[in-house]
This record gives C-alpha cells, sequence and structure tokens, in this order.
C-alpha cells in the first residue's frame, strides 16, 4: 500500500527540490548513525532543508565532518539503509497520528461525564497501544519511500559551518552544524 502510494506520488516525489530535501534528509539519518557509534551517549537531532541539514548537538566538528564524510561514500557504495533511522520525527508524526486517530476511535459516540469516560479508558489504552505497535513499522516504511532517499546520486558535500548558541536559564551552549551540500 505504501509502494503503491509512493508510485502514484511519485511525480511530486522526484521534484529537484523535494528529491534534494529527501536525499540530505538521508544523509543527515546516514551522519547521525555513523556518528552514534564513535562518540559515546550522543545526543543529537536533525533537520534537513534543500540546501543541507541541521545537526543538534554537543558534537566536535571535526567529528561531524568525519562521520558527514564516511555516511556520504558509504551511501554512494550502496548503503542506502543508512538513510532509515528509528528516531527519525517521520515515526513521531506517525505514532502521534495513530494515537490520536485511535483516540477518536475510542471515544466516537461517548456522552459526556465522568463515568462513560472512565469506563472507556481500557479501550483507548488498548486502541492506543496498538497504534503505537503499528506507528514503528509505519514510519519507517514512511521514511523509505516518502521523507527520505538512500540513493545520493552525485551529491557532494561544500562545507560545513558551526555555530553556538546559549541556552536561556541552563547556563549551556547549544552547538549547531549546517552541512551545505550540492548535486547536479
Amino acid at each position: 500500500m505504501i509502494q503503491f502510494l509512493a508510485i502514484l506520488l511519485a511525480p511530486i516525489l522526484n521534484m529537484p527540490i523535494v528529491r534534494r530535501v529527501r536525499r540530505n534528509h538521508g544523509l543527515e539519518h546516514a551522519t547521525i548513525h555513523v556518528l552514534s557509534r564513535k562518540v559515546k551517549n550522543l545526543s543529537m537531532a536533525g533537520r534537513s532543508t534543500s540546501g543541507g541539514f541541521y545537526l543538534y548537538g554537543n558534537v566536535s566538528t571535526p567529528e561531524v565532518e568525519a562521520a558527514v564524510n564516511e555516511a556520504l561514500q558509504r551511501m554512494q557504495a550502496g548503503e542506502h539503509g543508512l538513510a532509515i533511522h528509528p528516531n527519525c520525527g517521520t515515526g513521531l508524526v506517525t505514532a502521534g497520528v495513530l494515537t490520536s486517530l485511535a483516540t477518536l476511535l475510542g471515544t466516537s459516540g461517548m456522552r459526556s461525564g465522568w463515568g462513560e469516560r472512565l469506563s472507556r479508558l481500557p479501550t483507548i489504552i488498548l486502541l492506543s497501544t496498538l497504534s503505537l505497535i503499528l506507528a514503528q513499522p509505519l514510519g519507517l516504511a514512511l521514511q523509505q519511500h516518502f521523507t527520505t532517499l538512500g540513493d545520493l546520486g552525485d551529491m557532494e558535500v561544500v562545507d560545513i559551518n558551526r555555530f553556538e548558541f546559549p541556552i536561556p536559564l541552563a547556563g549551556q551552549r547549544l552547538t549547531v552544524h549546517f552541512v551545505r551540500t550540492r548535486s547536479s
């Protein structure tokens, strides 16, 4: 079903700007995979654009540069599975949507009053739990067919810029790297 939808939406998914975002998203995930194997207790998030991707986390620039280069090389050598990451926002959104729909389903036709709400709680918990179980493989499939692209084509890394921002009230700084990419 997901694959069929991806085929139907191929004209949109293959638009140059969408394709660039999907490729950058794939390289972002691959970079985080590589970093997570090399940096102990890695805490990192990312966000992709058509011009590259951001990495949010306190990692040194040489570590990011090495990980990006390794990820790019491995993906261009055929390791397209590196584009899929279990902690991607696609999976989180999928879980949120499915549990919200499960809650709506569990409360449909419900009259007001605490008694009825409490009596429906086991059903809502069951439906939400089933939704979360379904969300993991569905989120990975959505990544594979819609939000990432493992085939990077002729993508190259142009540069990597580091920024630091103070975190209000925490007395710490957040390190952000922007990895700028280019492809024809």
